[in-house]
């Protein structure tokens, strides 16, 4: 015990140095006024119909983003689970691909993807489904295009890790006591692949809560979201008050989050 605690002792210092720290000053300076602490700049935040619109945003684009991804991502698991071999390696390769890039690359590539004359509407228009370019970049369709593929992979590995894990002999058991396909899928294959999808989600909704670099290239200024709001209240307002209740209030999302998957495996587990 008194080993693995020395050597847990690295990584607790370099928590507490980086990641403790960093946040207590953040939630210090949102509570801190000229006079002491003080709940004016939550208040200030709060009663805000701007402060509102930025917060519904940034839960749209992560509710949604989650969505998406779980749409895709779940028949996409199951796709990779019944390959085999080097085509299986292949997918799964071509899968991971992409996050060896910065989201910072991604990001201006599908910039140049969404545009006029980018491939998307040259496509569309080579197949005659389009007349006239589509308005894609700087639009909510042209940004949920961008981000979901960029944080699918982080959706599709923990849904296949569960998949690759189930037992066929259940699901021809359940069919043998006479269980109909949508049946089995539902109280079968749902329950046993949940661990996965639960961490799948929970990793694109908080990726995708805290995203910065996306919204800012595919939408531009205009589409403020908590992220945005903390960067521009830092570098260009010289309001640190505000992008600390911002930033505060992004942290608790992130956390609730968190919790919320942590009940869900628990009321799983229990049921």
């Amino acid at each position: 015990m008194r080993s693995a605690g020395w050597l847990s002792l690295p990584a607790g210092l370099y928590c507490l140095a980086f990641f403790a720290v960093p946040l207590a000053l953040l939630l210090f300076e949102s509570v801190s006024g000229p006079q002491g602490l003080t709940g004016a700049y939550y208040a200030d935040f709060f009663g805000s119909a701007f402060a509102w619109g930025v917060l519904f945003r940034t839960l749209w684009l992560a509710l949604t983003t989650t969505l998406f991804c779980l749409l895709i991502a779940y028949p996409a698991a199951f796709a990779l689970t019944w390959t085999r071999g080097w085509v299986q390696s292949l997918l799964v390769g071509l899968l991971l691909l992409p996050l060896s890039l910065s989201v910072i690359v991604k990001a201006f590539g599908w910039t140049v993807l969404l545009r006029g004359n980018g491939l998307i509407n040259v496509t569309l228009q080579a197949l005659h489904l389009t007349d006239a370019p589509l308005r894609l970049l700087f639009t909510p369709a042209g940004l949920l295009i961008g981000i979901v593929n960029i944080f699918l992979p982080f959706m599709v590995l923990p849904i296949f890790a569960s998949v690759g894990q189930l037992d066929g002999r259940l699901t021809d058991a359940a069919a043998t006591l006479g269980g109909r396909p949508f049946y089995v899928f539902r109280r079968v294959i749902v329950p046993l692949t949940w661990p996965g999808v639960l961490a799948g989600m929970t990793l694109v909704f908080s990726l995708s809560i805290a995203a910065y670099v996306i919204p800012t290239l595919l939408m531009g200024d205009a589409f403020q979201t908590l992220p945005t709001t903390v960067a521009t209240s830092f570098l260009y307002l010289q309001d640190p008050h505000r992008g600390a209740v911002a930033g505060v209030v992004l942290l608790v999302l992130a956390v609730l989050a968190v919790l919320a998957s942590s009940a869900l495996g628990r009321r799983t587990e229990l049921s």
